[in-house]
């Protein structure tokens, strides 16, 4: 017991030290990260706490046009900050103008403020959840330090679930650690400190993962629940990414079930969660379009009419593919280029072929998902982000702690009730074993020599 506490408390301690050191580093980037869409997202923040749609519309200029004027900090990459560009009185000028354009042209309901035309502003009126998350920090800390906060407990939630995602698949404390610590260096930081919703939908999306976990091992009932949860919520942030992530796992856990079979081994944990994955996935895309929320048509045409402000296309989808073409060619090149992805996908892949464990297919279809919602946004102006890609990036983050553990020695389920911390793994990936003795988790391995 003395051991099991100390264990713990070394834990505990990782995982604080971590999380300190990078809530240090983000206060040398309070301000300067807000986007174009940061504003639309915080004027219907400032609408739900109290303020009038005038009056949100003016803070959020103020806070958009005072973040422009941080010039970006080169030693510190992830702060995604452009160089100044114009001054602050333009800013607030051109878009105090567009405001009251728009007004001038239809755009006078809503919660956002209107800096576009009403039907891209629907856009973000279909996200609700982030807004609504946002109200508590900027009405107790205003926009500046309230959007910061607000990145700071998105980012470090995120973290968190990766830990635990990883522990509770078998890792060892270090994997974990090691997953938390990547999860913030890695662009999923970037984008979960930045004040956009992608950041939200990304934790959310590590809450997803980790109750895929608990559905395929010992507890079903609390992982069906947080599965369900995670994307009832992510559904209201951003329903898309939602629908993706749904739709992945379902064809990732469906596939596995498949591969199971044909090796004549226990399919029916994996089966159920893929009837449950789909089934969500079901439930958000028919709940998006009782809504009357934007779908995939819509998604195009903003794209091939400059955000709706041209004639809609009659049919966008030839002119969409050619899109696709030239974003992912010139993301290819990109990546040979800067090849810090491939390589982290390459030791994904090393894991995924040397580790047995059930996050692996679970971070493989984040990591689908990820590439399909860049693929509905086939854009050039975000070849040099992350966050509509963002999802891929959990690949590694997931993938890659693994390789800090010892790959199982034998399939025999051991007692791992004396060592809390040892290493444990999964045996063949699937979650369907025979009963575990006390303080096993079913389908694990003991691994004495892979103590962290």
């Amino acid at each position: 017991m003395p051991s099991t506490r100390r264990t713990g408390r070394l834990g505990l301690v990782g995982m604080l030290l971590i999380a300190v050191a990078f809530a240090g580093l983000q206060l040398t980037a309070v301000t300067g990260r807000a986007s174009p869409d940061t504003k639309n997202y915080l004027s219907y923040a400032l609408s739900l706490s109290g303020e009038d749609r005038q009056e949100a519309g003016r803070l959020a200029i103020g806070y958009s046009c005072a973040s422009g004027q941080h010039a970006p900090l080169d030693f510190i990459p992830w702060t995604s900050r452009k160089a100044a560009g114009e001054s602050e009185e333009s800013c607030v000028r051109r878009l105090n103008d567009s405001v009251a354009y728009w007004s001038g042209h239809g755009n006078t309901s809503g919660m956002t403020a209107p800096f576009a035309n009403q039907r891209f502003m629907a856009i973000f009126e279909a996200r609700p959840g982030y807004p609504l998350f946002l109200v508590p920090f900027v009405t107790a800390f205003g926009p500046t330090w309230g959007l910061w906060l607000a990145g700071l407990v998105v980012a470090l939630a995120g973290s968190v679930c990766v830990l635990l995602t990883l522990r509770a698949a078998g890792a060892s404390r270090r994997a974990g650690l090691a997953g938390q610590a990547l999860y913030l260096a890695l662009p999923t930081g970037t984008v979960a400190m930045n004040p956009l919703s992608d950041g939200l939908s990304l934790a959310l999306g590590t809450a997803v993962a980790l109750g895929c976990v608990l559905l395929l091992r010992d507890r079903p009932r609390t992982g069906a629940a947080l599965v369900a949860g995670g994307l009832a919520l992510m559904f209201l942030v951003r329903y898309s990414q939602a629908l993706l992530l749904a739709a992945a796992l379902a064809g990732v856990f469906l596939a596995w079930s498949g591969w199971l079979r044909l090796k004549r081994r226990g399919s029916a944990p994996v089966l159920r969660a893929a009837g449950l994955c789909g089934a969500l996935a079901a439930i958000v895309y028919a709940g998006a379009h009782l809504l009357s929320w934007p779908m995939g048509q819509d998604s195009a045409q903003d794209l091939l009419t400059h955000h709706y402000q041209r004639p809609d296309l009659p049919d966008p989808w030839p002119e969409f593919f050619v899109q696709e073409r030239v974003f992912w060619t010139a993301w290819l090149r990109r990546q040979a280029t800067y090849p810090v992805l491939p390589v982290l996908l390459a030791l994904s892949a090393w894991a995924l072929l040397k580790r047995r464990s059930v996050v692996l297919p679970i971070a493989l279809a984040a990591g689908a998902a990820g590439l399909l919602n860049q693929a509905g946004h086939p854009n050039l102006d975000q070849l040099l982000g992350y966050r509509l890609i963002v999802f891929v990036w959990l690949l590694p983050a997931l993938a890659i702690p693994l390789l800090l553990d010892r790959p199982p020695t034998d399939t025999v389920p051991h007692d791992a009730s004396g060592d809390p911390a040892g290493t444990v793994e999964p045996s063949d990936m699937t979650a369907h074993a025979a009963p575990a003795p006390a303080g096993d988790t079913p389908g694990e391995v003991r691994h004495p020599t892979s103590r962290s």
